[in-house]
Order: C-alpha cells, then sequence, then structure tokens
C-alpha cells in the first residue's frame, strides 16, 4: 500500500456522485498555521491521508504519523498516532489523524507518515504568532 496523498486541513468530507462514485471534499488545505494564543501553546491540526491497496494486497495495512521538529527522522517526537485500517483490495481508505502539539515558539514541525513499514512521506507545517 502508498500513500497517495497527505495534507494538513480544516475541513475533509465524504459524498458520492449521481452515478455512485466517491468524491472527498477538502477544505482548508494549508502548511502554516497560527497559534491560538500566546507562546507556548498547543496546536491540534488535522492531517488527511488518501491511501491506495493494490489489487494484489490483502487489504489490511497500519497507518503510522510521527510528528517531529524537522525532517531529520532522527529528530524529537513531539506526537505520535498509529491505527490499523483495512480496505478492499484495488481501492483508496483514507485516514484522519488529529495530534496535539507543544509549541514552545514559532517554528515547524513535520509530519512523518508512513504505511506498515514502508517510505515515509514527510508534510510540513509551520506554526506562526
Amino acid at each position: 500500500m502508498r500513500i497517495v496523498a497527505a495534507l494538513f486541513v480544516e475541513n475533509f468530507s465524504l459524498r458520492t456522485d449521481d452515478a455512485g462514485h466517491a468524491r472527498i471534499d477538502v477544505q482548508g488545505a494549508h502548511f502554516t498555521v497560527r497559534a491560538p494564543g500566546p507562546f507556548p501553546c498547543t496546536v491540534g491540526p488535522h492531517l488527511a491521508a488518501i491511501i491506495h491497496c493494490p489489487a494484489d494486497a490483502d487489504g489490511r495495512g497500519v497507518f503510522e504519523v510521527v510528528v517531529r521538529e524537522g525532517f531529520d527522522d532522527s529528530g524529537p517526537v513531539l506526537a505520535r498516532n498509529v491505527s490499523p485500517f483495512t480496505v478492499e483490495p484495488g481501492r483508496f481508505t483514507y485516514r484522519l489523524v488529529r495530534s496535539e502539539i507543544e509549541i514552545a515558539e514559532p517554528r515547524q514541525v513535520v509530519a512523518h507518515c508512513r504505511v506498515g513499514l514502508g517510505d515515509w512521506l514527510h508534510v510540513p507545517l509551520t506554526v506562526v504568532a
């Protein structure tokens, strides 16, 4: 399985069109967020990820998100979420993760995302005053 896309979003919803095909409505995709108050503070961004399962896979996976201070996989962990999922082979699924991140000062954090033991996908988020 692989991550097709991952974004920080304000709102994420599913619907079907007239022919019954799934549609995803993404609102407020962003890479910068204003701190909710003076520093230090806590931010709680929503990360939406779309995952594809090949037709020859068994459909079972684990989605992992580790929020770190930078792109380096050895940087300090600010938040972590691991969630198992199933998806019909040949289809797509989504994962929506909300992390509580303590921020001491304006800076960039990076969500490191992967399925199983696959490659990491990095999604940056800058927190400003």
